[in-house]
């Protein structure tokens, strides 16, 4: 149970088994194994078949054995049941939703039983809308874990699941506690040495992020959790791109084509999927170039065929933007028509949240080919749209953040256009949400400078003098 809640699934799976080899009748074990099989409930993307397949072969042999269960066992064996019933058909939201809903009328049968809380807390974190701005899933989350969390305060799921239900700019200052406790709790676990950045990079913590990550990659990467280092990594390499350790960020792009060599997507290790693998394949390289404004590099990206579009599309929305900022129009139209066809790839897959995200990057790619053709009236209006609609979602735990946050791509749209109050005030409000993000707090910086506001100007600096020689 312990790796199971610091999604350590492989090894939750290798434990269940053992159980079973010792007691073949044993339900709860399958319930164990068919929980592990839905793998990290804070995932990206639709669960592929094949794995829901073995997913539901586990929850219908616990349901075979349930006879002897107690009525409680029967509850976490019916609950589990509804992530896999009928998935050919039911999408995979609604089947969540019944899950949460399952283990919510456990939570409420019998609140002495503190791990259907735990579980039920985890499910509305994972279940709740990313357009939600009150954070009511996430909230009522967090009231049901931090009070167990003070009871049982090396319990690895209390910690974990706290960070995740505050994984979002408002909340995520009070997960902090939870960040710098959770990687001591489960130390053996990569992805509990990992954690702790989610917290740390929504509150602009860059060193204790690379710091906590480095630790997960070498777990991951001696247990061959390929996937999670890849996901570790990403969020380093974020985070090194914002204290402008750019070698540093170097070096983990050096070091993927060999992760690379080890990874298969299919396999079933530690809390990140094989889709995080493949995010984290396309992100790094392209953040590595647009966080530099390496234009160049950029548009030169070759993008892959993965199975994961909405990964791909990270490529696509880079190259576009690199060959608007580079003349190549061409380049940049072909690009964002493949963004077009992958939004429309992934809304006919039922995938609306990813169908949105890369709709807001195909628009914010538009906006620079609209610019560099001319059409200032129509880049603005499509960076602003972009710039909103993005703002109505949220980001999924798969990524650090954005490869280019589209209210700062605003800003250094309408910097271009020498409008720099306009754009002192889109930089103002990226930093809201990014917090001690180099490139906002730059052209902070940059618009006070132009627009003869002294005191913002002395202020931003200040910020950006303190992140880079680490003070913050």
């Amino acid at each position: 149970m312990a790796l199971l809640h610091s999604f350590e699934f492989g090894a939750a799976i290798k434990g269940f088994n053992e159980v079973l080899a010792v007691d073949s009748t044993c339900a709860m074990a399958h319930w164990g194994i068919a929980l592990s099989r839905w793998t990290n409930p804070m995932a990206a993307g639709n669960r592929a078949p094949e794995l829901l397949q073995q997913g539901r072969l586990a929850a219908a042999a616990a349901k075979r054995l349930s006879a002897r269960a107690t009525e409680r066992e029967r509850g976490y064996i019916s609950a589990v049941a509804r992530l896999y019933n009928d998935f050919e058909r039911v999408d995979q939201r609604s089947r969540f939703v019944a899950y949460e809903r399952a283990m919510g009328e456990m939570a409420e049968r019998d609140p002495a039983d503190t791990e259907a809380r735990i579980f039920y807390a985890i499910s509305l974190a994972a279940s709740a809308p990313p357009t939600d701005k009150t954070y009511a899933n996430q909230r009522k989350a967090g009231s049901i874990l931090e009070p167990l969390w003070e009871r049982q305060p090396n319990h690895p799921g209390l910690a974990h699941y706290i960070i995740h239900s505050y994984d979002f700019p408002p909340l995520a200052p009070e997960a902090a506690a939870a960040a710098r406790r959770y990687a001591s709790i489960a130390p053996s676990a990569a992805h509990a040495l990992h954690m702790p950045s989610h917290t740390f990079t929504r509150i602009g913590m860059w060193r204790e992020s690379i710091a906590t990550n480095l630790r997960s990659v070498e777990v991951a990467t001696r247990t061959a959790s390929i996937a999670e280092a890849l996901h570790a990594y990403d969020y380093a390499a974020y985070a090194y791109l914002q204290l402008r350790r750019d070698s540093a960020a170097r070096n983990v792009v050096d070091k993927l084509p060999a992760l690379e060599a080890r990874f298969d997507v299919n396999a079933i290790t530690g809390a990140a999927p094989g889709s995080a693998g493949v995010f984290a394949l396309a992100a790094i390289p392209a953040r590595y170039a647009l966080e530099r404004r390496s234009w160049g590099e950029a548009a030169a990206l070759e993008p892959r065929t993965t199975g994961f579009s909405w990964a791909e599309a990270m490529t696509h929305f880079a190259r576009a933007l690199g060959a608007s900022h580079t003349g190549d129009l061409t380049k940049a139209r072909i690009s964002i028509d493949s963004l077009a066809a992958i939004r429309h790839r992934l809304a006919t897959k039922g995938e609306a949240y990813w169908s949105e995200q890369v709709a807001i990057q195909r628009l914010g790619a538009e906006a620079w080919l609209e610019l560099a053709a001319g059409r200032r009236d129509s880049a603005l209006a499509r960076m602003r749209e972009a710039a909103t609609r993005e703002e109505a979602t949220e980001k999924n735990a798969v990524t650090p953040g954005p490869l280019a946050p589209a209210r700062e791509l605003l800003g250094d749209m309408l910097m271009e256009l020498r409008r720099p109050g306009e754009a002192l005030s889109e930089y103002r409000l990226t930093l809201v949400k990014e917090p001690n993000r180099y490139r906002s707090l730059a052209g902070a910086v940059r618009a006070a400078g132009a627009s003869g506001d002294r005191v913002a100007e002395a202020d931003f600096r200040a910020q950006l003098k303190a992140l880079t020689e680490g003070k913050p």
